[in-house]
């Protein structure tokens, strides 16, 4: 490990437990506008946990004890009731094609993140994925910490320990993704960020004037676009890492993970010296095993496409400006 990420990782990482809820609403009041929350859970199809995550965190950290201002889940085109069911537990709900209705959506959950800047007011914006399960809200007030209370942190990534499944043999060191995909790019490309546990976890928290700067993969690339773009724009002393326990969730397929790893491959290869522009969307072939014998190619569609830093949006820049 290169000494730079190994000083960082022993200076730059803490626990939820490190920070108490006091010593964060004392910071937070001292900031003022710049302490203001949103919590936002990109959702697609989560009926099942996107309520109990809602409700935890309206009890926990807006009426208990008032840490959150905005509570929002995006919609991102379900066909079940995530909408109601977050609705009924407290959550603002916003639809992904309500938020700048003049640039289409495309799939994806960066593209939702990219969309909560605009329907979002807080000045620290913290993402939580909407599948959890078993779900405390020290993931949220864990990771506010360091944004409340160090000013040259800037990007804030939950760790935590990724059981594959309920048996105590079950892999505790990450997804598959990003044992096999994620953490050997950094390793090579980028070694400042070796350091970083969960570099695709979908719990972080970072400052507005920050992701407003970045360019947001529309994809599944999006959290290791922002934290290698973090690293570029603001350098390696801006981000940080909490350990927040343990984190359970729903586990997708090896063909779902396959197209998850070509497009934060594709979101790497995008950001290495000397290449060119990456594709919009490109197709990616797998193979399913017909009843009959052999097997039947299916081609997906993987969108590398990447949405510009909202600061560059005019009805973004508009508001910021009001």
């Amino acid at each position: 490990m290169l000494e730079e990420a190994e000083e960082w990782l022993s200076r730059r990482s803490w626990t939820a437990a490190d920070r108490s809820l006091r010593r964060l609403l004392d910071a937070k009041a001292a900031a003022g506008p710049a302490g203001s929350v949103s919590v936002v859970l990109p959702a697609l199809n989560e009926e099942a946990t996107v309520g109990t995550i809602v409700e935890a965190l309206r009890r926990d950290l807006m009426e208990t004890v008032p840490l959150i201002d905005e509570l929002m889940v995006v919609d991102s085109g379900s066909t079940d009731r995530t909408g109601e069911v977050a609705a009924a537990a407290g959550a603002k709900v916003v639809h992904r094609d309500e938020i700048l209705p003049r640039m289409p959506t495309v799939p994806g959950k960066g593209e939702v993140l990219w969309r909560s800047l605009m329907a979002t007011s807080g000045e620290i914006i913290c993402y939580v994925d909407a599948d959890l399960r078993e779900f405390d809200s020290c993931f949220v007030s864990g990771i506010l910490g360091p944004l409340l209370t160090e000013p040259d942190v800037h990007l804030v990534k939950a760790m935590y320990d990724r059981p594959l499944g309920d048996a105590p043999s079950g892999a505790h060191q990450g997804g598959r993704v990003t044992e096999l995909v994620a953490r050997p790019l950094l390793n090579l490309h980028w070694p400042q960020l070796a350091g970083v546990v969960q570099p695709l976890g979908g719990e972080y928290a970072a400052r507005r004037s920050l992701l407003e700067q970045l360019p947001f993969p529309v994809g599944y690339g999006v959290e290791l676009g922002l934290l290698v773009d973090t690293l570029h724009l603001a350098g390696l002393n801006a981000v940080g890492q909490v350990d927040v326990g343990v984190r359970k969730h729903r586990h997708q397929d090896g063909q779902a993970l396959g197209r998850m790893a070509a497009a934060i491959m594709r979101t790497a290869q995008s950001r290495l010296p000397g290449n060119g522009p990456v594709p919009v969307q490109q197709g990616m072939m797998q193979f399913e095993r017909l009843a009959e014998g052999g097997f039947s190619p299916l081609t997906h569609t993987i969108h590398t496409e990447e949405r510009p830093p909202m600061s560059t949006i005019p009805e973004y820049a508009a508001r910021q400006a009001a």
